[in-house]
């Protein structure tokens, strides 16, 4: 990418509003964490304290530099967007106890049962069993972090969060696939400017390769480009062969040339990065406010959630539905789900490019699939 090319103003960067259920938290979080008496560096542990030389040894240039890389690998401990959610859970549970006249510090099974209980009541602003669980996986994180152990199987917690699952819990519910006359649909609505063409790209980019939406932006040109890079990509004659860092490790995305230019995701990405004059460092990235000129910036994640559900509502799907049920039918997600869906080759190739460890949880991707194509009542004689 051309070296003259400048950041993105402070005026043109257009930051998302945090959901609802974290917005309270974000906001006090600063406050919280001088609340709770326990200083913390960027990933969340006691500076100077859990990566800190033993008393009894004598300090060094070579120790002394070990234990900044030890910090430096605990921060990779755990995805960028998992720390501000952990950091969130903190926030509230502090907020929380001190508007109680407690302490979050040291660690109360029975007041962590409470605080449980409080999320799930019909009193309070209910919460999801799934969010509530995710808050308790916070809250030991946090204790962690600061030298101490929550006990997840202690009587008031495991009981409560027992009862809470029984008496709550829901089925899962599931993002809309985006299908492939859909997809062709919303690739329609774009431009043919710059902005466009890295848009287009990214939706065929991430509906082929099965990507989420953190996979399709965290990619770079090259191995090593940048060291924020999720991942890279290599361009062959056949298509493009994408090696990711995703959830649950390393693996390969192979996408395949289209059937033509117009729907094609490997000529998408060509375009995009020949005209953007991209040849090194981040895929994707952001552009200049007329739309004619790349940056240096790497997109955000939320990018591709924004993307989707405005070209979704430009492109008139589910015309029918008000304007906020569409929104809500759709996500980052649905790129996964609509390839799931709509591939119809063999359940193992795509729960290779999904990255998935079981069928089992690639089929919960498939909203539409042949259900009975194996009838064990039948085979079983009946």
């Amino acid at each position: 990418m051309k070296q003259e090319r400048q950041h993105e103003s402070g005026n043109n960067r257009r930051k998302s509003p945090p959901s609802e259920q974290l917005q309270d938290e974000i906001s006090s979080s600063a406050s919280e964490e001088a609340a709770s008496d326990v200083h913390l560096d960027e990933s969340g542990a006691r500076s100077g304290d859990q990566f800190a030389l033993p008393a009894h040894t004598a300090g060094s240039g070579t120790l002394d530099r070990l234990v900044e890389t030890a910090k430096d690998y605990a921060r990779s401990a755990a995805s960028e967007n998992t720390l501000k959610a952990y950091k969130a859970d903190w926030a509230h549970f502090a907020r929380w106890c001190r508007m109680r006249g407690s302490e979050a510090l040291p660690p109360s099974p029975a007041l962590v049962g409470l605080y449980l209980a409080d999320l799930a009541s019909a009193d309070s602003a209910t919460l999801s069993v799934s969010t509530i669980d995710r808050r308790l996986s916070g809250l030991a994180w946090n204790y962690a972090q600061r030298g101490f152990t929550l006990d997840r199987k202690d009587r008031h917690i495991a009981t409560v969060l027992a009862g809470i699952k029984r008496k709550h819990a829901r089925p899962p519910v599931q993002k809309e696939a985006i299908l492939p006359e859909d997809i062709l649909a919303m690739v329609a609505t774009l431009p043919f400017d710059l902005r466009g063409l890295r848009d287009r790209a990214m939706l065929l980019i991430g509906y082929a390769g099965g990507l989420r939406r953190s996979e399709i932006v965290s990619l770079d040109v090259g191995k090593d480009d940048t060291p924020e890079a999720g991942g890279w990509m290599e361009i062959l004659a056949d298509g493009a062969v994408l090696t990711l860092n995703a959830k649950t490790g390393w693996r390969e995305v192979e996408i395949g040339r289209g059937s033509s230019e117009q729907t094609c995701p490997v000529h998408a990405l060509e375009q995009w990065l020949h005209f953007a004059k991209i040849d090194f460092g981040p895929v994707f990235v952001r552009t200049s406010r007329d739309g004619k000129k790349a940056l240096e910036a790497r997109l955000s994640d939320k990018h591709v959630a924004r993307l989707i559900k405005s070209t979704v509502l430009k492109s008139g799907i589910r015309a029918g539905l008000p304007e906020k049920e569409r929104l809500a039918l759709f996500s980052g997600h649905s790129l996964r789900a609509g390839l799931a869906s709509s591939a119809e080759v063999d359940e193992r190739y795509v729960q290779k490019q999904l990255g998935h460890a079981s069928a089992e949880m690639t089929r919960r991707y498939q909203r539409r699939r042949d259900r009975f194509r194996v009838n064990l009542t039948k085979a079983a004689g009946l």
